[in-house]
């Protein structure tokens, strides 16, 4: 049962279509938040600091033309040792990428920050663990050419082929799809969006 207007700031259609599979009335609007990393961010501190910019970016915006609905934003990435993978520049970037992360386990975090009218914002960061098989440069190189990864954080979709490169996870398998589903769904009803779920 929703009980406020929900707008979720990202132009993911990962995170609205898990939204949805919760049942979730909202609207999309894609903030242009700037991703970029500052000098001496730790992983954590940086991927919750982006889905808090995200969000309070669209809280502004939407208050500029009379609106307040509760905004709900997010950022996901994946992290090897200390090294933050993001998108990839160009294919020969995601091959690097994807022989780095090859039988090997990463971590893939995701801050979910939810601004509601008239109360602090909430925030978190999500953390799940994922393994890869071990990958040739040819199966990593065939990867890369049938495009999937190319807009993707680390390289690579877990829910697409992707799926045939992870050997296991330790966490929410959405949280690697780009938002936690039962963890947002506890930020959700804690600031009172939604009354009761389903």
């Amino acid at each position: 049962m929703q009980q406020k207007p929900l707008v979720l700031a990202s132009a993911s259609p990962r995170r609205k279509q898990i939204l949805e599979q919760l049942g979730l009335t909202f609207r999309v609007i894609p903030s242009g938040f700037d991703e970029t990393l500052l000098e001496g961010e730790t992983p954590s501190v940086h991927v919750e600091r982006l889905a808090r910019g995200k969000a309070a970016e669209i809280v502004a915006r939407l208050a500029a033309a009379g609106e307040a609905p509760c905004v709900l934003a997010a950022d996901t990435i994946v992290v090897l040792d200390a090294e933050i993978l993001g998108k990839p520049r160009d294919d020969g970037d995601a091959v690097r990428m994807l022989l780095g992360l090859s039988g090997r386990a990463h971590r893939v975090s995701t801050g979910v920050a939810l601004f509601v009218p008239g109360a602090e914002p909430v925030s978190a960061v999500f953390e799940s663990e994922v393994r890869f098989r071990e990958l040739t440069r040819a199966s990593a190189t065939a990867y890369v050419a049938s495009g999937e990864g190319r807009d993707k954080a680390g390289s690579y979709a877990i829910q697409g082929l992707g799926a045939g490169l992870v050997r296991e996870i330790v966490g929410s398998y959405t949280n690697v799809v780009g938002l936690p589903a039962a963890e947002t769904l506890d930020l959700l009803l804690g600031a009172g969006v939604l009354g009761a779920w389903p």
